[in-house]
């Protein structure tokens, strides 16, 4: 069961895709947080779902907010998949412990062993104020979250 909306976001320590360090804690007190969580590089509905994202990005990406983008895959696929795609926002490895910050926010698939397609639109003070969780073939709508941006 996924975090609920109200509850503090759990932190975490994940590399990027140049593997550097990046914590959720890092932006409290400084930026909003859009965290995507997404099943798998390099396929269909992620890819499709990460270049709109970069084709929106001043909108999840500014002064005001940071996007961060967690899968299960390795932190040099994911540098690969970032070049390959020209995405210019940090995608983060959740590879080892595996899946770890995916289960923290309950978005974790046993079964599958990847996440699913969990956002959660993380305030200043590191509050959910916002989430959507979808199943792993159904993509995600970007206009919800701008929405829920506006409204912090």
């Amino acid at each position: 069961m996924a975090i609920e909306v109200g509850s503090k976001a759990p932190d975490f320590e994940l590399k990027n895709q140049h593997g550097q360090t990046v914590r959720l804690s890092d932006f409290h007190g400084e930026k909003n947080v859009v965290l995507l969580f997404y099943p798998y590089a390099f396929t269909g509905v992620c890819t499709g779902e990460l270049c709109a994202l970069r084709d929106e990005l001043p909108t999840f990406q500014n002064d005001d907010v940071q996007l961060l983008a967690v899968s299960c895959d390795a932190p040099f696929s994911l540098r690969v998949f970032a070049e390959q795609e020209g995405l210019g926002y940090p995608l983060l490895s959740d590879f080892w412990p595996h899946g770890d910050a995916s289960c923290s926010y309950g978005v974790f698939d046993e079964e599958k062993g990847c996440a699913v397609r969990g956002t959660f639109v993380i305030d200043k003070d590191g509050i959910v104020r916002w989430t959507v969780v979808n199943g792993l073939p159904d993509a995600r709508d970007l206009n919800d979250y701008a929405k829920a941006l506006e409204e912090l």
